[in-house]
Protein backbone atom coordinates (compact mmCIF):
# COMPACT_ATOMS: atom_id res chain seq x y z
CA UNK A 1 0.00 0.00 0.00
CA UNK A 2 1.20 3.53 -0.74
CA UNK A 3 0.62 5.64 2.37
CA UNK A 4 -0.75 9.14 1.98
CA UNK A 5 0.98 10.92 4.87
CA UNK A 6 0.39 14.50 6.00
CA UNK A 7 2.75 17.02 4.45
CA UNK A 8 4.35 17.74 7.82
CA UNK A 9 5.85 14.24 7.93
CA UNK A 10 8.19 15.16 5.08
CA UNK A 11 9.81 17.78 7.36
CA UNK A 12 10.69 15.27 10.06
CA UNK A 13 13.70 13.06 10.55
CA UNK A 14 14.91 10.91 13.41
CA UNK A 15 16.61 12.71 16.29
CA UNK A 16 20.36 12.41 15.88
CA UNK A 17 20.80 12.17 19.64
CA UNK A 18 18.29 9.31 19.88
CA UNK A 19 20.01 7.45 17.06
CA UNK A 20 23.39 7.85 18.74
CA UNK A 21 21.92 6.74 22.08
CA UNK A 22 20.96 3.43 20.44
CA UNK A 23 24.67 2.86 19.86
CA UNK A 24 25.48 3.81 23.43
CA UNK A 25 23.28 1.05 24.81
CA UNK A 26 26.41 -1.05 24.40
CA UNK A 27 27.80 -1.16 27.98
CA UNK A 28 31.35 -0.76 26.65
CA UNK A 29 30.57 2.69 25.23
CA UNK A 30 31.60 5.75 27.23
CA UNK A 31 28.84 8.14 26.30
CA UNK A 32 29.11 11.92 26.33
CA UNK A 33 26.14 12.02 23.94
CA UNK A 34 22.79 12.32 25.71
CA UNK A 35 21.79 14.96 28.24
CA UNK A 36 21.18 12.32 30.86
CA UNK A 37 21.14 13.04 34.61
CA UNK A 38 23.30 10.87 36.85
CA UNK A 39 21.07 7.90 37.81
CA UNK A 40 22.87 7.27 41.08
CA UNK A 41 21.49 10.60 42.31
CA UNK A 42 17.83 9.63 41.94
CA UNK A 43 16.27 9.56 45.46
CA UNK A 44 15.03 5.98 45.22
CA UNK A 45 14.31 5.36 48.91
CA UNK A 46 12.36 8.58 49.26
CA UNK A 47 10.38 7.86 46.10
CA UNK A 48 9.50 4.38 47.38
CA UNK A 49 8.13 5.96 50.56
CA UNK A 50 6.29 8.68 48.66
CA UNK A 51 4.70 6.10 46.35
CA UNK A 52 3.52 4.07 49.33
CA UNK A 53 2.00 7.10 51.07
CA UNK A 54 0.24 8.38 47.95
CA UNK A 55 -1.31 5.01 47.16
CA UNK A 56 -2.35 4.38 50.77
CA UNK A 57 -3.74 7.86 51.46
CA UNK A 58 -4.81 9.12 48.03
CA UNK A 59 -5.01 5.94 45.98
CA UNK A 60 -8.40 6.40 44.33
CA UNK A 61 -7.67 10.02 43.42
CA UNK A 62 -4.11 9.27 42.30
CA UNK A 63 -5.32 6.59 39.88
CA UNK A 64 -8.20 8.67 38.48
CA UNK A 65 -8.36 11.27 35.72
CA UNK A 66 -7.52 14.82 36.75
CA UNK A 67 -7.77 18.28 35.19
CA UNK A 68 -5.80 19.19 32.09
CA UNK A 69 -4.13 22.08 33.92
CA UNK A 70 -2.61 19.66 36.43
CA UNK A 71 -2.60 18.92 40.16
CA UNK A 72 -3.25 22.21 41.97
CA UNK A 73 -0.77 21.80 44.88
CA UNK A 74 2.01 21.10 42.39
CA UNK A 75 1.12 24.15 40.30
CA UNK A 76 1.10 26.26 43.47
CA UNK A 77 4.59 25.03 44.35
CA UNK A 78 5.95 25.80 40.87
CA UNK A 79 4.45 29.30 40.85
CA UNK A 80 5.85 30.10 44.31
CA UNK A 81 9.32 28.79 43.44
CA UNK A 82 9.50 30.76 40.20
CA UNK A 83 8.37 33.90 42.04
CA UNK A 84 10.99 33.45 44.76
CA UNK A 85 13.92 32.52 42.52
CA UNK A 86 13.29 34.22 39.20
CA UNK A 87 11.39 37.42 39.92
CA UNK A 88 8.09 36.35 38.39
CA UNK A 89 4.58 37.07 39.70
CA UNK A 90 2.69 33.88 38.96
CA UNK A 91 -0.43 32.29 40.39
CA UNK A 92 -1.34 28.62 39.86
CA UNK A 93 -3.55 29.58 36.92
CA UNK A 94 -0.43 30.80 35.12
CA UNK A 95 0.94 27.24 35.14
CA UNK A 96 0.09 24.25 32.91
CA UNK A 97 1.72 20.90 33.66
CA UNK A 98 3.08 19.09 30.61
CA UNK A 99 4.78 15.81 29.75
CA UNK A 100 8.24 17.30 30.10
CA UNK A 101 9.24 20.61 28.58
CA UNK A 102 9.43 18.79 25.24
CA UNK A 103 5.63 18.59 25.13
CA UNK A 104 5.51 22.30 25.94
CA UNK A 105 7.63 22.93 22.84
CA UNK A 106 5.26 20.89 20.70
CA UNK A 107 2.22 22.68 22.15
CA UNK A 108 3.94 25.99 21.40
CA UNK A 109 4.10 25.01 17.76
CA UNK A 110 0.42 24.08 17.76
CA UNK A 111 -0.61 27.33 19.42
CA UNK A 112 1.54 29.78 17.43
CA UNK A 113 2.94 28.41 14.19
CA UNK A 114 1.39 28.26 10.74
CA UNK A 115 3.23 27.00 7.70
CA UNK A 116 5.71 29.62 6.51
CA UNK A 117 5.99 31.39 9.86
CA UNK A 118 9.47 32.21 11.14
CA UNK A 119 11.12 31.19 14.41
CA UNK A 120 14.19 33.10 15.57
CA UNK A 121 16.69 31.11 17.61
CA UNK A 122 20.21 31.20 18.94
CA UNK A 123 22.96 29.85 16.73
CA UNK A 124 23.35 26.99 17.63
CA UNK A 125 20.18 25.90 19.45
CA UNK A 126 18.53 22.85 21.02
CA UNK A 127 17.96 20.28 18.28
CA UNK A 128 14.78 18.79 19.81
CA UNK A 129 13.20 22.26 19.70
CA UNK A 130 14.11 22.40 16.01
CA UNK A 131 12.30 19.08 15.51
CA UNK A 132 9.25 20.16 17.50
CA UNK A 133 8.75 23.44 15.62
CA UNK A 134 9.70 22.09 12.20
CA UNK A 135 6.69 19.75 12.30
CA UNK A 136 4.46 22.82 11.84
CA UNK A 137 6.15 23.95 8.63
CA UNK A 138 8.04 26.92 10.02
CA UNK A 139 11.32 28.42 8.86
CA UNK A 140 14.23 29.26 11.14
CA UNK A 141 16.37 32.37 11.29
CA UNK A 142 19.52 31.92 13.34
CA UNK A 143 20.48 35.06 15.24
CA UNK A 144 24.28 35.40 15.55
CA UNK A 145 25.12 34.57 19.15
CA UNK A 146 28.20 35.13 21.30
CA UNK A 147 29.17 34.27 24.89
CA UNK A 148 26.59 36.73 26.27
CA UNK A 149 23.56 35.72 24.20
CA UNK A 150 21.97 36.97 20.98
CA UNK A 151 23.88 39.95 19.59
CA UNK A 152 21.48 42.95 19.88
CA UNK A 153 22.36 44.62 16.57
CA UNK A 154 21.86 41.32 14.72
CA UNK A 155 18.58 40.68 16.50
CA UNK A 156 17.31 44.14 15.51
CA UNK A 157 18.44 43.67 11.91
CA UNK A 158 16.61 40.35 11.56
CA UNK A 159 13.44 41.56 13.29
CA UNK A 160 13.34 44.68 11.11
CA UNK A 161 13.87 42.77 7.85
CA UNK A 162 11.97 39.50 8.37
CA UNK A 163 8.20 39.18 7.92
CA UNK A 164 6.08 36.56 9.72
CA UNK A 165 8.29 36.20 12.81
CA UNK A 166 6.04 34.39 15.29
CA UNK A 167 8.40 33.10 17.99
CA UNK A 168 11.81 33.75 19.47
CA UNK A 169 13.14 30.57 21.11
CA UNK A 170 16.01 30.90 23.61
CA UNK A 171 17.73 29.03 26.46
CA UNK A 172 19.27 31.83 28.56
CA UNK A 173 20.76 29.62 31.31
CA UNK A 174 23.52 27.08 30.50
CA UNK A 175 22.30 26.72 26.97
CA UNK A 176 21.97 23.41 25.21
CA UNK A 177 24.29 22.76 23.38
CA UNK A 178 26.93 25.38 24.27
CA UNK A 179 26.56 25.76 28.04
CA UNK A 180 26.57 29.57 27.67
CA UNK A 181 24.55 31.92 29.88
CA UNK A 182 23.00 35.21 28.80
CA UNK A 183 23.98 38.38 30.62
CA UNK A 184 21.40 40.54 32.35
CA UNK A 185 21.53 43.35 29.72
CA UNK A 186 21.02 40.87 26.88
CA UNK A 187 17.97 39.40 28.63
CA UNK A 188 16.39 42.79 29.11
CA UNK A 189 17.20 43.86 25.54
CA UNK A 190 15.57 40.74 24.06
CA UNK A 191 12.31 41.31 25.93
CA UNK A 192 12.18 44.97 24.92
CA UNK A 193 12.77 44.01 21.27
CA UNK A 194 10.05 41.34 21.43
CA UNK A 195 7.55 43.77 22.95
CA UNK A 196 8.40 46.37 20.29
CA UNK A 197 7.79 43.88 17.47
CA UNK A 198 4.91 42.04 19.19
CA UNK A 199 6.65 38.65 19.02
CA UNK A 200 6.31 35.87 21.61
CA UNK A 201 9.41 34.55 23.39
CA UNK A 202 9.71 30.91 24.44
CA UNK A 203 12.19 30.84 27.33
CA UNK A 204 13.34 27.26 27.88
CA UNK A 205 14.90 26.77 31.32
CA UNK A 206 15.59 23.12 32.13
CA UNK A 207 19.06 23.78 33.61
CA UNK A 208 18.68 27.02 35.56
CA UNK A 209 18.83 25.38 39.00
CA UNK A 210 22.07 23.58 38.13
CA UNK A 211 24.28 26.62 38.68
CA UNK A 212 27.79 25.99 40.00
CA UNK A 213 28.98 29.60 40.31
CA UNK A 214 27.61 33.13 40.82
CA UNK A 215 24.06 34.15 41.69
CA UNK A 216 20.93 33.15 39.72
CA UNK A 217 19.80 35.63 37.08
CA UNK A 218 16.14 36.66 36.67
CA UNK A 219 13.84 35.04 34.19
CA UNK A 220 13.00 36.94 31.01
CA UNK A 221 9.55 37.10 32.61
CA UNK A 222 10.91 39.69 35.06
CA UNK A 223 11.24 42.22 32.20
CA UNK A 224 7.95 41.35 30.50
CA UNK A 225 5.15 43.92 30.90
CA UNK A 226 2.94 42.74 28.05
CA UNK A 227 2.69 38.96 28.42
CA UNK A 228 5.11 38.19 25.58
CA UNK A 229 7.25 35.63 27.45
CA UNK A 230 6.37 31.99 28.07
CA UNK A 231 8.73 30.07 30.37
CA UNK A 232 9.23 26.32 30.18
CA UNK A 233 10.50 24.26 33.10
CA UNK A 234 10.89 20.63 34.08
CA UNK A 235 11.53 18.26 36.98
CA UNK A 236 13.67 16.07 34.70
CA UNK A 237 17.03 17.66 35.58
CA UNK A 238 16.43 18.45 39.27
CA UNK A 239 14.47 15.31 40.23
CA UNK A 240 13.79 12.35 37.91
CA UNK A 241 13.30 12.45 34.12
CA UNK A 242 11.23 9.26 34.09
CA UNK A 243 8.27 11.06 35.65
CA UNK A 244 8.08 13.22 32.48
CA UNK A 245 6.57 16.22 34.28
CA UNK A 246 7.34 19.76 33.14
CA UNK A 247 5.40 22.98 32.82
CA UNK A 248 4.68 26.08 30.78
CA UNK A 249 4.21 29.37 32.63
CA UNK A 250 2.93 32.67 31.30
CA UNK A 251 0.02 35.01 30.83
CA UNK A 252 -3.19 33.21 31.82
CA UNK A 253 -4.92 33.99 28.50
CA UNK A 254 -2.09 32.32 26.60
CA UNK A 255 -1.88 29.36 28.99
CA UNK A 256 -5.59 28.75 28.38
CA UNK A 257 -4.80 28.23 24.68
CA UNK A 258 -2.16 25.67 25.65
CA UNK A 259 -4.78 23.91 27.78
CA UNK A 260 -7.07 23.65 24.77
CA UNK A 261 -4.45 22.06 22.52
CA UNK A 262 -3.23 19.75 25.30
CA UNK A 263 -6.81 18.47 25.69
CA UNK A 264 -6.65 17.37 22.06
CA UNK A 265 -3.27 15.71 22.60
CA UNK A 266 -3.42 13.69 25.81
CA UNK A 267 -6.13 15.24 28.06
CA UNK A 268 -3.74 15.41 31.05
CA UNK A 269 -0.41 14.37 32.52
CA UNK A 270 0.01 11.25 34.65
CA UNK A 271 -2.03 11.81 37.83
CA UNK A 272 0.06 9.46 39.96
CA UNK A 273 3.33 11.09 38.90
CA UNK A 274 2.01 14.57 39.71
CA UNK A 275 0.86 13.54 43.18
CA UNK A 276 4.07 11.66 43.96
CA UNK A 277 6.20 14.67 43.04
CA UNK A 278 3.97 16.95 45.10
CA UNK A 279 4.20 14.59 48.08
CA UNK A 280 7.99 14.44 47.77
CA UNK A 281 8.13 18.24 47.78
CA UNK A 282 5.92 18.27 50.88
CA UNK A 283 7.93 15.70 52.87
CA UNK A 284 11.53 16.25 51.73
CA UNK A 285 13.86 19.15 51.06
CA UNK A 286 14.27 19.51 47.30
CA UNK A 287 16.99 22.14 47.78
CA UNK A 288 19.17 19.65 49.66
CA UNK A 289 18.66 17.17 46.83
CA UNK A 290 19.52 19.77 44.17
CA UNK A 291 22.65 20.72 46.12
CA UNK A 292 23.81 17.08 45.96
CA UNK A 293 23.30 17.15 42.20
CA UNK A 294 25.19 20.43 41.87
CA UNK A 295 28.20 19.16 43.80
CA UNK A 296 28.55 16.05 41.65
CA UNK A 297 28.02 17.90 38.37
CA UNK A 298 30.41 20.70 39.36
CA UNK A 299 33.12 18.16 40.13
CA UNK A 300 32.54 16.44 36.80
CA UNK A 301 32.51 19.80 35.00
CA UNK A 302 35.81 20.71 36.59
CA UNK A 303 37.31 17.35 35.65
CA UNK A 304 36.05 17.67 32.09
CA UNK A 305 37.52 21.15 31.63
CA UNK A 306 40.89 20.14 33.11
CA UNK A 307 41.13 17.05 30.91
CA UNK A 308 40.32 19.06 27.78
CA UNK A 309 42.84 21.74 28.76
CA UNK A 310 45.53 19.13 29.40
CA UNK A 311 44.94 16.73 26.51
CA UNK A 312 43.03 18.31 23.62
CA UNK A 313 45.36 19.45 20.82
CA UNK A 314 46.09 23.07 20.02
CA UNK A 315 43.48 24.54 17.69
CA UNK A 316 40.54 22.93 19.51
CA UNK A 317 38.49 25.37 21.60
CA UNK A 318 35.68 24.74 24.08
CA UNK A 319 33.26 26.51 26.39
CA UNK A 320 33.62 26.58 30.17
CA UNK A 321 30.02 26.48 31.41
CA UNK A 322 29.11 27.78 34.86
CA UNK A 323 26.32 25.24 35.22
CA UNK A 324 24.12 22.80 33.37
CA UNK A 325 25.13 19.58 31.62
CA UNK A 326 27.10 20.44 28.48
CA UNK A 327 30.30 21.78 26.97
CA UNK A 328 30.69 22.79 23.32
CA UNK A 329 33.78 22.03 21.29
CA UNK A 330 34.93 23.75 18.09
CA UNK A 331 37.48 22.16 15.76
CA UNK A 332 39.43 23.82 12.96
CA UNK A 333 37.01 24.58 10.13
CA UNK A 334 38.38 21.92 7.79
CA UNK A 335 37.54 19.07 10.19
CA UNK A 336 34.11 17.39 10.20
CA UNK A 337 33.03 16.23 13.66
CA UNK A 338 31.03 13.39 12.09
CA UNK A 339 34.30 11.94 10.80
CA UNK A 340 35.76 12.33 14.27
CA UNK A 341 32.74 10.51 15.73
CA UNK A 342 33.27 7.49 13.48
CA UNK A 343 36.84 7.15 14.72
CA UNK A 344 35.80 7.90 18.28
CA UNK A 345 33.20 5.14 18.29
CA UNK A 346 35.98 2.73 17.32
CA UNK A 347 37.47 3.70 20.69
CA UNK A 348 34.04 3.20 22.35
CA UNK A 349 33.52 6.93 22.96
CA UNK A 350 30.37 8.77 21.80
CA UNK A 351 29.38 12.43 21.49
CA UNK A 352 26.90 14.44 19.39
CA UNK A 353 28.16 16.19 16.23
CA UNK A 354 27.25 19.87 16.23
CA UNK A 355 25.78 20.29 12.76
CA UNK A 356 22.32 19.18 13.88
CA UNK A 357 22.12 22.09 16.31
CA UNK A 358 22.09 24.57 13.43
CA UNK A 359 18.59 24.48 11.87
CA UNK A 360 19.86 25.79 8.54
CA UNK A 361 22.93 23.56 8.44
CA UNK A 362 26.64 24.26 8.53
CA UNK A 363 29.27 24.38 11.27
CA UNK A 364 30.08 20.67 11.00
CA UNK A 365 33.37 21.36 12.81
CA UNK A 366 31.58 21.42 16.19
CA UNK A 367 30.29 18.89 18.71
CA UNK A 368 28.65 18.69 22.13
CA UNK A 369 29.67 16.63 25.13
CA UNK A 370 27.72 15.89 28.30
CA UNK A 371 29.56 15.70 31.63
CA UNK A 372 26.70 14.83 34.02
CA UNK A 373 26.07 11.16 33.32
CA UNK A 374 29.39 9.32 33.29
CA UNK A 375 31.30 8.64 36.56
CA UNK A 376 34.64 10.36 37.06
CA UNK A 377 36.82 7.41 35.97
CA UNK A 378 34.85 7.04 32.74
CA UNK A 379 35.09 10.78 32.04
CA UNK A 380 38.88 10.56 32.38
CA UNK A 381 39.21 7.44 30.26
CA UNK A 382 36.78 8.69 27.61
CA UNK A 383 38.22 12.19 27.20
CA UNK A 384 41.78 10.90 27.01
CA UNK A 385 40.69 8.50 24.26
CA UNK A 386 38.82 11.31 22.48
CA UNK A 387 41.90 13.52 22.74
CA UNK A 388 43.93 10.81 21.02
CA UNK A 389 41.40 10.69 18.18
CA UNK A 390 41.43 14.49 17.85
CA UNK A 391 45.22 14.50 17.55
CA UNK A 392 44.86 12.29 14.46
CA UNK A 393 42.74 14.99 12.81
CA UNK A 394 44.29 18.25 14.02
Amino acid sequence: MEYNYAKRISHLKASEIREILKVTENPEIISFAGGLPAPELFPLDEIKEVSRIVLEEEGTEALQYTTTEGYLPLRKWIAARMNNRLGTKFEPDNILLTHGSQQALDLSGKVFLDEGDVVLCESPTYLAAISAFKAYGCEFKEVPTDEDGMIPAELDRILDSTPNVKLIYVIPDFQNPTGRTWTLPRREYLVKAAMKHQVMIIEDNPYGELRFEDEPLPSLQAFDHEGCVLSLGTFSKIFCPGYRIGWVAGDQKVVEKYVLVKQGTDLQCNTLAQREIAKYLELYNIDEHIEKIRKVYKRRRNLTIKLMEDHFPEGVTFTRPKGGLFAWIELPTDINARDVLIKSLEQNVAFVPGGSFFPNGGRENTFRINFSNMPDDKIEEGLQSLAGVLREFV
